[in-house]
């Protein structure tokens, strides 16, 4: 199992930190995927710093047909291609709980 989860995004700056820890405190066997379709609020600049300090941590910046739906689909593709197994789509403002993640994988697991 090589679980990713991933999160689209824009203008989190105020929670990509902390839900990135959050995820890899309960899941640290998994990467976090951040996309980010250009935020003004410097999310895409945090999440740069992340990975840079976190090899779990990788970042997709979006500049072209931004929005939700294509933000998702373009951080799925890019994890199936990298292999990873379970794909775990996220909000990054805390409306999913990170704290399910393990139940989730185990659940897999059987």
């Amino acid at each position: 199992m090589k679980p990713a989860v991933m999160l689209p995004t824009y203008n989190e700056a105020d929670n990509i930190r902390a839900i990135t820890e959050k995820i890899l405190s309960v899941a640290p066997t998994a990467t976090v995927v951040i996309v980010d379709d250009d935020s003004p609020d410097g999310t895409g600049r945090i999440a740069d710093e992340m990975a840079e300090a976190d090899t779990r941590v990788r970042v997709i910046h979006r500049l072209e047909n931004r929005g939700r739906g294509y933000a998702g689909a373009e951080g799925f593709r890019a994890c199936v291609a990298e292999g990873f197994d379970p794909i775990i789509e996220m909000d990054a403002d805390f409306s999913h709980d990170p704290a399910y993640i393990p139940e989730m994988l185990s659940a897999l697991e059987g």
